[in-house]
């Protein structure tokens, strides 16, 4: 609502007037909570120079974060002029968040505190073909035994966040599509997820628009609104942050970057196309690489790991072998780097963003990866692109996606301090 609108309800209507106001104290107790994230510590004096509020109003808003516990003061700070000022900061004790990753292969989940700093963290290898009720009910296991381990140490539980490897509708909570992940029957996952755990509000969305949103909060992405996040993984996925929000696009599924379509007679793809991305670049394009080589007679450390080719390779393995002067190793890195970098150049003459994140468990080979694909991208990207955006790594690799879960709890708690309830044990 504009202020003049606002102003005009004030004046027609007291009811409208009341809830015009609770709502000012929302919007003003979220700017407080968002510049403590931000900048604390910080004084209540600093906060109102900063927020532009006037410091009865800051100080009512802090008395009310104080008295929630979402503040805590830190101690005193000695300034230039008058008194020493009491220092505040987002109090670490709150509660608890948990964040949850439910890959192609693999659940990872993590609990922090309000810091947020990882209390716990637990993550374990899945099999697709187990299907969707096997690999949700350890979702539920792992998850309910994160949240366990929270009470353990704090009595709230704020929210549960969780990336899943698939296209999720926003609007209703539905998963639409998982191709990977051999879902490919439309259900209601978020419903699912919350009916299991009703004591806490509980997000659902595509593990790369959360990773996104995980970097931006609190990983290489902050203090960037304008980011293209990439997750390579089995699959290729993306998010885009625009403005500081993580876009979704009209129906919630956008920045679906590994289905550009790169090489039209190529590979097939698990999404029914051919010659996508995501053939060129994601783990099962990493390996096919390794096994053309060793059908073609090279051989070196990766050949001896993997008992001449028959037991299945990994992304560890790979980088230890790289590390070692593994040619078949280096070789295949190199590859899947330059086909990153082609891909990235095209999306920054796009989006023309500040920043590309580079996360998922193919971050791992960043040492490998990284300047074969800023080599491509430098070759490829129009130069005034070039000269605005930096390719890096995401700080939180492979658990971007579960640092997202936690942010896209973050997001709403910072956004809506006031409506938070007690969910204590």
């Amino acid at each position: 609502m504009s202020i003049k609108g606002s102003q005009f309800y004030m004046k027609k209507n007291d009811r409208l007037r009341t809830g015009d106001s609770a709502l000012v104290r929302q919007m003003n107790l979220s700017v407080i909570m968002n510049h403590l994230r931000k900048k604390a510590p910080i004084s209540r004096a600093g906060l109102a120079q900063v927020t532009g509020l006037n410091k009865t109003t800051v100080s009512s808003l802090v008395d009310e974060l104080l008295q929630r516990q979402f503040v805590r003061e830190i101690g005193l700070t000695s300034a230039r002029k008058g008194h020493p000022a009491i220092m505040l900061d987002l109090n670490p004790a709150t509660g608890f968040i948990v964040g949850c990753e439910i890959g192609v292969d693999f659940i990872l989940v993590v609990c922090t505190n309000f810091a947020p700093e990882i209390i716990w963290r637990h993550e374990e290898h899945t099999d697709p073909s187990l299907g969707r009720e096997a690999i949700l009910d350890r979702a539920k296991d792992l998850l309910n035994d994160a949240i366990q381990r929270g009470y353990q140490e704090y009595g709230t539980l704020l929210g549960i966040g969780v990336g899943v490897a698939a296209l999720i509708d926003q609007s209703t909570g539905t998963m639409l599509y998982a191709p990977n992940l051999r879902w490919k029957e439309s259900f209601p996952i978020r419903a699912i997820l919350q009916e299991a755990f009703p004591q806490a509000p509980l997000i659902v969305d595509n593990e790369a628009n959360i990773a996104a949103l995980g970097e931006h909060y609190f990983g290489a992405a902050q203090d960037h609104d304008e980011v293209l996040y990439i997750s390579a993984g089995v699959g290729l996925g993306g998010g885009i942050v625009h403005d500081g929000r993580v876009f979704s696009g009209v129906t919630g599924v956008g920045a679906e970057i590994g289905h550009m379509t790169m090489e039209p007679h190529g590979e097939l793809c698990s999404c029914g196309n051919y010659g996508c991305w995501e053939t060129q670049v994601s783990q099962r394009a990493l390996f096919r690489h390794i096994q053309t080589s060793f059908e073609q007679g090279e051989r070196g450390m990766l050949f001896q790991l993997t008992n001449g080719g028959v037991d299945p390779l990994t992304v560890p393995m790979i980088v230890d072998s790289a590390r070692a002067g593994d040619p078949v190793a280096r070789a295949a890195l190199e590859k899947i780097g330059r086909d990153l970098g082609i891909g990235v150049a095209s999306l920054v003459n796009a989006l023309n963003p500040e920043l590309v994140v580079c996360g998922g468990i193919l971050s791992l080979a960043g040492e490998f990866l990284m300047p074969a694909a800023i080599e491509e991208f430098e070759r490829r990207a129009l130069r005034w692109n070039r000269e605005a955006t930096k390719v890096v790594l995401a700080k939180h690799g492979f658990d971007a996606a579960a640092m997202g879960g936690i942010a896209a709890v973050y997001e709403t708690i910072l956004a809506q301090p006031n409506l938070v309830g007690s969910l204590e044990v």
